[in-house]
């Protein structure tokens, strides 16, 4: 008996003349994750991709969970595969799915006949299967509203395929078919959130982060790392920018306003990942904000941090409140790393009673009186170091 693995596009398949576009990213996001777990044939078909596995080597249970993770799937289903012949499917159904039956207590089957030249119709085939397989099982019932397992056939150009019930799987579209962006990757909870979500509507993106030892450890370099290499699950392999951030910030904390530190350090943030961004040919930055979440994420900060570059920042997190924020995060398996007692570049120096209303005036007053800060930024950027981040590898950070 022959296994394969079905997925099955979502939102991809009205893209109408663009559609085979998306169809290769997502065919080539599935090779290059397939190539981990043995050999396999990727190929596509009526808005369906199909994944075979060649020899003994492939894992089919690794492979279907990966393949899970890709966005542009929104379902998934392990069949076998067998002739476009009537006795030969309910042959293959038994086998396949005989011993599931003998569990449990009621089932339907569901048919689709995308091969019009299939002799028996649909409703047909779901009547004498499902009386082939009663027979075989005759404890079981039929119950079409609330089955214990959904027995499904379809009938395709390549052949029949039987399977169970579709298994939900990441949605969204391609990563690729929608630019690329530079996501601003702290060591919280939110901006890996921030990544998944950008990457779940086709976004390719690395990762910058900003470091500043001593009053940031090797270990929290490390714990951000980890945060890339687990949402590379999502976003597929990158690449992560460390930036050396010390002297930057001890020169604004040594010559700006108290209250304003916070914005005139994300800007300063934000004028060094604009650097950085455009020598990867980012078209657009990515930040974990949400509304009011802190003080420096009111709509008047939002605003002089958005003027201090000019690029577009995408806050895919703007509308969410923190609990839908760390149920994504726990979704996604990032959770628990974010949440490991490291030290963070932003929370360093912050200031007791930060204003929390500043006007872009004060703000470019405040970087007037600091001459020197442009050139701390520009030796920053010329410093930044980069880590390599591939999907499939592990995880070396233990906290």
């Amino acid at each position: 008996m022959r296994e394969i693995i079905m997925a099955y596009q979502g939102e991809m398949a009205l893209k109408g003349l663009n559609k085979s576009t998306f169809e290769a990213v997502l065919m080539k996001s599935m090779r290059y994750r397939l190539q981990h777990h043995g050999n396999w044939k990727v190929y596509r078909a009526q808005s369906t991709m199909y994944a075979e596995p060649l020899d003994d080597t492939a894992d089919v249970e690794a492979a279907f969970t990966s393949l899970s993770h890709i966005f542009g799937i929104i379902r998934l289903s392990r069949a076998a595969v067998c002739e476009k012949n009537f006795e030969t499917i309910c042959e293959t159904a038994e086998a396949y799915l005989g011993q599931t039956l003998r569990g449990i207590k009621t089932f339907k089957v569901e048919a689709k006949r995308a091969d019009k030249s299939f002799p028996m119709k649909s409703p047909e085939i779901s009547r004498e299967l499902g009386a082939y397989l009663l027979g075989k099982h005759p404890h079981l019932r039929v119950d079409v509203h609330n089955p214990q397992l959904e027995v499904m056939v379809e009938i395709r150009d390549f052949g029949a395929y039987v399977h169970g019930p579709k298994v939900p799987a990441a949605g969204g579209l391609p990563v690729g078919t929608a630019g690329r962006a530079l996501n601003m990757l702290s060591g919280g909870i939110d901006s890996p959130v921030a990544a998944y979500r950008m990457a779940k509507r086709g976004m390719a993106l690395h990762h910058i982060h900003f470091a500043s030892p001593p009053y940031t450890s090797e270990g929290a370099k490390r714990k951000v790392q980890a945060l890339a290499q687990i949402v590379s699950e999502y976003t597929g392999s990158c690449n992560l920018y460390v930036v050396p951030y010390t002297r930057p910030q001890e020169y604004i904390r040594d010559n700006a306003p108290d209250v304003l530190f916070t914005v005139l350090m994300r800007r300063s943030m934000m004028r060094i990942a604009n650097i950085q961004a455009k020598k990867m040919e980012c078209e657009a930055l990515i930040t974990g904000e949400s509304l009011a979440q802190v003080a420096s994420q009111t709509v008047q900060a939002i605003a002089c941090t958005d003027a201090a570059q000019d690029l577009p920042i995408l806050r895919p997190l703007i509308g969410m409140d923190k609990n839908e924020i760390v149920e994504t995060a726990r979704m996604i398996g990032s959770f628990e790393t974010s949440i490991l007692p490291y030290e963070d570049c932003c929370t360093i120096f912050t200031p007791p009673h930060p204003k929390t209303r500043p006007h872009l005036d004060e703000i470019l007053e405040a970087e007037a009186n600091m001459p020197g800060l442009a050139a701390l930024e520009a030796e920053a950027a010329q410093q930044i170091e980069r880590i390599r981040i591939r999907v499939g590898e592990e995880v070396d950070f233990i906290g």
